[in-house]
């Protein structure tokens, strides 16, 4: 069997793939579990332009089947630091919900993943969404994951023919320095993800932002070395 034949056999998924660590680790265990992977990339015309890179890098390293960067242009909306002309927050990570948040930005990219995942006739998705070591963004809980998978159930017509549609999100209990620990036991070069929200302008992780203290922090108290290069 060609690997062509070995991949087009295997079972369907689509992942949505960021560019993080997070998304990167859970694409590499939907491949580890058998799936094809299907890769969905949002260019939402985010201020970390640098994450789309760091997609197109994950999405050949592990061989996606395909991989789909889709244009939406969310600052025409505009309302977080990521999509608006607003400052990214550096002094750390606060109790409430910060700017850095985005509208409802996983239910719109979630449902774009339904949307190729039912198209392909997979029954499978894959999201990296973690409610531990995150800046604690609403839609990024269990029970957006739970929601999720029952409108995936009412909306689709495979769903309405009986065939389920599951959500996957395998790091929604796991620490950043968790999730450190998987990539490290993958196999995985975390150097070629991308987590900071305000990369300079020379090219390097701000290393203040929420996402690069989170990282910093998971990969420090896994014990393992984070191949980011920092500004601070």
């Amino acid at each position: 069997m060609t690997d062509e034949e070995e991949m087009s056999a295997r079972p369907q998924a689509v992942v949505l793939l960021s560019g993080g660590l997070d998304s990167m680790v859970v694409a590499a265990l939907a491949k580890e579990a058998g799936y094809s992977v299907n890769a969905l990339t949002i260019d939402y015309n985010q201020r970390h332009r640098r994450e789309i890179r760091a997609a197109g890098a994950i999405a050949e390293r592990l061989g996606a089947s395909r991989h789909i960067v889709l244009p939406l242009d969310l600052r025409q909306f505009g309302g977080s630091a990521l999509t608006d002309d607003m400052a990214v927050p550096k002094d750390g990570i606060g109790a409430d919900i910060p700017v850095t948040y985005v509208p409802a930005r996983n239910l719109v990219f979630l449902s774009l993943t339904l949307a190729w995942a039912e198209a392909l006739g997979a029954r499978d998705l894959f999201i990296g969404v973690n409610a531990l070591d995150y800046s604690g963004y609403p839609d990024c809980r269990p029970e957006f994951v739970s929601g999720f998978q029952e409108l995936a159930r009412v909306a689709t017509k495979a769903g309405s023919e009986g065939h389920a549609i599951t959500v996957h999100a395998p790091l929604q209990y796991l620490s950043k320095a968790d999730i450190a620990r998987e990539a490290d036991r993958l196999g995985l070069d975390a150097g070629i993800s991308w987590s900071c929200y305000d990369p300079t302008d020379d090219g390097r992780a701000c290393g203040l932002c929420d996402s690069c203290r989170l990282r910093k922090a998971g990969f420090a108290e896994a014990g393992l070395v984070d191949p980011t290069i920092y500004a601070n």
